[in-house]
């Protein structure tokens, strides 16, 4: 059926949109097997090649799903009591999270001393060293590696619990700008651009939690974007009237950063600065432009439930779990083997979403799984009592 356009009980436009982010982003982590920038792993034909496509979706993968994420936890957080809500999100979230970097993520770690480092002991030793964060690989372990995700949201839980009454509680003309195309734009836009230029350089990204100051103030207020907007319908109304003018912004400034990246070497020293400043500047207005296209095209064509959506929003957290450790630990088998990079490409893809679904497949039969890997334990019907027969 068709959601109207009242605002609904659950956005099944944004559950689409999470499922596809998510699903772009097993993709995005086989391709950094193949590019230059680091990764646990590398394949020996990793080359620059699709590091464009690549660049399409980087600037705003991860602020998309966090303000989704922000989103989900408005409703969430509506329809329960915040004690309840907290200790749903700890199982839902902890429990796989400590899990996984105990038994999913080492083996991540494992190939990657291997590969880098030269290490030939055996998993039984890497692993005894690897819990005890007594390995010297310059690797603090345990690690959650790619699950760091789920760290900084359960904490963003946390803060949202304390502080969301008190948002419920702004006047609703705070949000009025929101209803404008040009300043829902304009305002996040700079906000983006303010704290990349002030913050990045000095902080990066660590995904470590206790000193990630730059990636906290992009995170946290994405998170608190959604929540803001989750049911502020003019939001997406704006969204969805402005799809396509943010569509060709977002494609023209991706299109203009790969011009500037393969001219970067023929600028002067004194010309790079400003360069820098306008790459970062088109970096930025692609990630929120394309963020609102795809917030307005999903509000226009994803707002239709079905069984496919109800089976990937209960899939897609197993799939985000075990994909990242399939790609490193088969990326590094099937490079031993020499293959062309037309054959070994394919088939890591293929063997990545094997993987994802296989396992969610066998996780979501076995109850004592279902919450290691983030999903509801199985309600059972209470058996029958039998009716006393008549005297």
């Amino acid at each position: 059926m068709t959601l109207p356009n009242a605002i609904p009980d659950r956005r099944i436009d944004l559950d689409w949109l999470r499922i596809a982010a998510f699903g772009l982003l097993i993709f995005y982590h086989v391709g950094m097997f193949y590019v230059t920038w680091g990764f646990h792993v590398k394949s020996s034909h990793a080359s620059s090649l699709v590091e464009p496509l690549m660049l399409l979706s980087n600037p705003w993968r991860l602020t998309l799903l966090f303000v989704i994420s922000g989103c989900a936890t408005r409703f969430m957080l509506d329809k329960m009591k915040t004690g309840a809500f907290v200790g749903s999100r700890a199982v839902r979230l902890l429990v796989p999270l400590v899990f996984c970097m105990f038994v999913i993520v080492p083996p991540q770690t494992y190939f990657e001393i291997v590969e880098k480092l030269g290490f030939a002991g055996g998993y039984g030793d890497f692993y005894a060293r690897y819990v005890t964060a007594s390995g010297g690989w310059g690797i603090i372990t345990p690690t959650w590696n790619h699950l760091w995700f789920v760290a900084y949201l359960f904490v963003y839980t946390l803060l949202i619990a304390g502080i969301g009454p008190l948002l419920k509680q702004l006047p609703r003309r705070l949000m009025a700008p929101l209803a404008s195309g040009w300043a829902v734009v304009i305002l996040p836009f700079l906000f983006l651009l303010a704290i990349r230029v002030t913050l990045e350089p000095t902080f990066g990204e660590t995904h470590a939690l206790f000193d990630d100051w730059y990636a906290h103030a992009l995170c946290f207020p994405a998170f608190l974007f959604g929540y803001a907007v989750a049911k502020h319908e003019a939001f997406f109304e704006t969204c969805q009237r402005i799809r396509w003018p943010m569509l060709v912004i977002a494609i023209v400034c991706w299109a203009m950063l790969q011009v500037g990246r393969a001219a970067m070497g023929s600028f002067t020293q004194s010309e790079e600065a400003a360069v820098a400043l306008i790459g970062t500047s088109l970096r930025e207005l692609q990630a929120w432009t394309t963020i609102l296209a795809l917030f307005g095209f999903a509000r226009k064509y994803l707002r239709r439930d079905n069984a496919a959506r109800r089976y990937l929003t209960d899939a897609i957290f197993p799939f985000y779990i075990i994909h990242q450790t399939t790609i490193v630990v088969a990326g590094h088998s099937l490079n031993q083997l020499g293959w062309p990079v037309w054959i070994e490409a394919p088939v890591l893809i293929t063997l990545t979403i094997a993987s994802c679904w296989l396992g969610y497949e066998i996780v979501r039969r076995v109850g004592i799984l279902r919450p290691l890997f983030g999903l509801k334990l199985e309600s059972r019907p209470l058996p029958q009592t039998r009716q006393a027969r008549p005297a």
